[in-house]
């Protein structure tokens, strides 16, 4: 059975469409002391699969408790979907006595699965935290299927070098146009820091910004804000991971945005397009 947790209901219910399998029913309740309990009475079965995107520290412990769940509700084998992995970012220690968050929340999700699907986290390398069989799935070829059609010789963006490849993926499936990346460049005397593309002349051109996440919009409005007065025709923003925490659409908008595109590893307004067909040959 496909088991969502409360943040990734929508996903799991494409995912048991695209694989066939029954979809569970869990409740997510919460104590008068304000501890949560998130159950899973209508398991049945031998395998679960718990889809839950760990998106706060609410969820982190939800997932935990839906394991254990199935576990008690007889289920031999489970695989854990994270479709978005938070604390990702946190993979190595900032210092002396800090903590590599990334392996203390891997290391608990292994204790209650045997297997652990990621979907495009944010350092590759969290994967290796698990003590479980870890893989992660590359699901950024999806944003294409909501971008317009008819993009007027379009540039993909990168917001750094390290990442043109998610740029490449998404261009690979829209079936045209260049990749490139931003590079930032610190003036000597003010110490203030330009965004720019690295090559490409944008130009009269739809430009479509591409990023894993967009958490606070920070660095891509100001990206945003570059291409337009470099006179851009259309700029239109695709990440994997629409976090789009406080004012971060607003700042897009404002900033010039035509359009924001995002999947449902987490479920934001802008979701347009779902990972599930990726997860399902994944799951297979």
């Amino acid at each position: 059975m496909i088991v969502p947790g409360s943040s990734s209901q929508l996903l799991a219910a494409a995912l048991a469409e695209e694989t066939g399998r029954p979809l569970a029913t869990p409740t997510y309740d919460r104590f008068p002391d304000g501890e949560g309990l998130a159950a899973a009475p209508d398991f049945a079965g031998d395998e679960a699969v718990v889809v839950a995107a760990t998106d706060s520290d609410e969820a982190w412990v939800e997932l935990l408790q839906l394991q254990d769940a199935v576990r008690e509700a007889g289920a031999e084998r489970v695989t854990t979907v994270i479709p978005y992995m938070g604390y990702a970012r946190q993979d190595e220690s900032f210092g002396d006595g800090q903590p590599v968050s990334a392996r203390a929340m891997a290391r608990a999700v292994s204790t209650g699965t045997d297997r652990v699907v990621l979907v495009n986290p944010h350092e590759s390398g969290v994967a290796d935290f698990y003590d479980v069989p870890a893989e992660t799935v590359d699901a950024a070829g999806v944003l294409a299927d909501p971008l317009p059609t008819d993009l007027a010789d379009p540039l993909f963006l990168a917001p750094d070098e390290g990442a043109v490849g998610i740029a490449e993926t998404v261009r690979d499936a829209y079936g045209a146009g260049e990749t490139d990346y931003f590079e930032k460049h610190r003036d000597r005397d003010t110490g203030e820091v330009e965004v720019s593309p690295s090559d490409a002349a944008v130009a009269g051109r739809d430009v479509v910004v591409v990023d894993d996440i967009v958490a606070t919009g920070s660095t891509m409005s100001e990206s945003v804000a570059v291409l337009n007065d470099r006179g851009a025709a259309r700029v239109l923003a695709a990440c994997v991971h629409p976090m789009l925490a406080a004012n971060a659409v607003t700042k897009l908008r404002g900033a010039g945005v035509d359009r924001i595109v995002g999947s449902d590893t987490l479920e934001r307004g802008c979701s347009v397009v779902s990972v599930a067909p990726v997860l399902a040959d994944a799951l297979e």
